[in-house]
């Protein structure tokens, strides 16, 4: 029996409630103590986190607790397993983070206290997310985490273009809250029951029968777009390029934290979403499209954070390719990865001019060499090959695993080609080829690491299962080797008038963007905000 009980985490988002539950007018009137309450209590929340977690694996407790049981269909209770306790360390510990950067960085804004009060509740909600037990539980926790992330996003309400953005994520966030309720009725009707735990068990019965119900499918689809529209893919993505209006912690903490949870929604119910190859298919299709979507518009961006909007974008969309193709525990290892990078680069975006500075080199005066760039690409993609046979990742046994490999390794020969192309010599091929293999084994380790954390908790990786598979796979690999020629040619052809259309196209991310404001501005209209005398919205 443990010294203490794995619904200690419970804890966690009821610390960051309270705080939340402050009335707007007096956070605002006492920000000083606004501030210590909430830096107070995401501390705790963090501190109950780690806890928990440690509770966890030291002792593999039965992931389940009822708390306050209502049936089968509502109650209060947690699953918190591996992913459930890696998840709240993730986000209790970037809350922590940007709570504390709120301190300064808002410091004598009227707002600051209703601000950090809309922060605590965004991330009680987020918490409550990640350890719900049951179905209807997580649902709502799912909505009010939208909610709750609107008044951050409206916080500056003068501002048109923030409440044009607010209005696109909202209409987005309604559909995808639709889509989960819909597949939250479609799963009591099938299951019985909303309680995670039996529904997981019944998934795994339902892997062994020859026929699947059409409900199945149904469910499993439904999910998958709910996802979609909460992770900002194609082509529901643009409202998240538009959110810069809002304060720098909102856009770490959201593209840190919160655009994450269609990832986890994917996660969480992947013993039913991976029972239907269908919704696979179509995570894999869609995921595959909008990474390189993304990647292609963020390299024409001149706004650091837009430009850091895009790839937040793009690395949904590889997320949701992985979870396509099988390989769950590598997109858990994904999310942590990037949330942990973009809360920094977001954080951190403010000091670009002098880190630019700082790292000033002079400008290369070789010139790349495309076929020479290929082929790099290609021993890329043959090391990637070795070291995934040596891990038991290769494409017919991980595809998902594999394909992102190939991808990473790319982008470090890219670097190498430049150095090539600058220096040509063997002492710098054999550096850039040692960089790649080093690259490679560390991008397989992490993922076998990954795939022993979850264990248990998510799917195991699944093999290729047909052509359509290594279909994807092969031209999310050429069409990224393309994209990593293009970045690597079109600096040097801006003088072409092709080029320097082909560049204003990706700019405005092909006008999907442009047509989505049109439609809002016509179904429902953003009325502009009277202006006030000396002030200039």
């Amino acid at each position: 029996m443990p010294i203490l009980p794995l619904s200690i985490i419970v804890l966690a988002p009821m610390a960051l409630l309270t705080a939340g539950l402050v009335p707007s007018g007096l956070a605002d009137r006492r920000p000083k103590r606004m501030l210590g309450l909430a830096g107070g209590a995401a501390t705790a929340a963090f501190g109950l986190a780690f806890v928990a977690a440690a509770v966890l694996f030291l002792t593999n407790d039965d992931p389940t607790v009822h708390i306050l049981p209502l049936g089968d269909a509502a109650g209060v209770s947690i699953y918190y397993d591996a992913l459930s306790a890696v998840m709240a360390l993730l986000v209790s510990f970037v809350g922590m983070i940007v709570i504390g950067y709120s301190r300064s960085y808002l410091d004598g804004d009227p707002g600051q206290g209703r601000f950090v009060k809309w922060l605590c509740l965004t991330l009680a909600a987020v918490l409550t997310l990640i350890i719900s037990g049951n179905l209807l539980q997580f649902t709502l926790a799912w909505v009010a985490s939208s909610l709750c992330l609107h008044q951050l996003l409206v916080f500056y309400g003068d501002r048109r273009a923030a409440r044009l953005a607010a209005r696109k994520k909202f209409i987005a966030s309604r559909l995808g809250d639709l889509s989960l309720i819909l597949a939250m009725v479609l799963v009591y009707s099938l299951f019985g029951t909303l309680d995670f735990a039996t529904i997981f068990g019944a998934s795994d019965e339902l892997r062994n029968d020859q026929g699947l119900p059409l409900s199945v499918h149904v469910v499993s689809v439904l999910l998958v777009i709910g996802a979609m529209l909460k992770s900002a893919q194609f082509p529901f993505h643009g409202w998240l390029t538009e959110v810069m209006e809002t304060p720098t912690p909102v856009s770490a903490l959201l593209h840190a934290g919160i655009i994450n949870a269609g990832g986890f929604l994917i996660l969480r119910l992947s013993d039913v979403i991976s029972l239907s190859v269908p919704a696979l298919e179509m995570l894999a299709v869609v995921g595959g499209f909008t990474a390189l979507f993304g990647s292609v518009a963020m390299l024409t961006q001149t706004s650091i954070k837009v430009s850091l909007a895009w790839s937040t974008i793009a690395q949904m969309g590889f997320m949701m390719l992985q979870c396509g193709l099988g390989a769950f525990s590598a997109a858990a290892l994904h999310i942590v990865a990037h949330s942990l990078y973009k809360a920094h680069a977001f954080l951190s975006s403010g000091s670009v001019i002098d880190l630019s500075r700082s790292s000033w080199v002079a400008r290369p005066h070789g010139k790349p060499h495309p076929a020479r760039l290929v082929l790099a690409l290609v021993g890329a993609v043959a090391l990637t090959w070795g070291v995934s046979l040596a891990f038991g990742a290769s494409l017919t046994r991980a595809p998902g695993v594999f394909a992102l490999g190939a991808i990473v390794v790319m982008g470090v020969t890219h670097l190498v080609a430049n150095a090539i192309d600058e220096r040509p010599s063997a002492f710098v091929i054999a550096r850039g080829a040692g960089l790649a293999a080093a690259v490679a084994v560390a991008y397989f380790a992490l993922q076998l690491g990954a795939e022993h954390l979850m264990a248990g908790s998510l799917p195991a990786k699944q093999a290729l299962r047909g052509p359509i598979d290594l279909a994807i796979v092969g031209f999310v690999i050429v069409l990224f080797g393309a994209v990593t020629v293009l970045q690597n040619t079109m600096p040097y052809r801006m003088s072409d008038p092709r080029w320097q259309a082909l560049y204003v196209h990706l700019f405005n991310g092909l006008y999907v963007n442009a047509i989505t404001n049109r439609l809002i501005e016509r179904w429902w209209p953003v009325e502009p905000v009277p202006a006030v005398k000396g002030v200039n919205p």
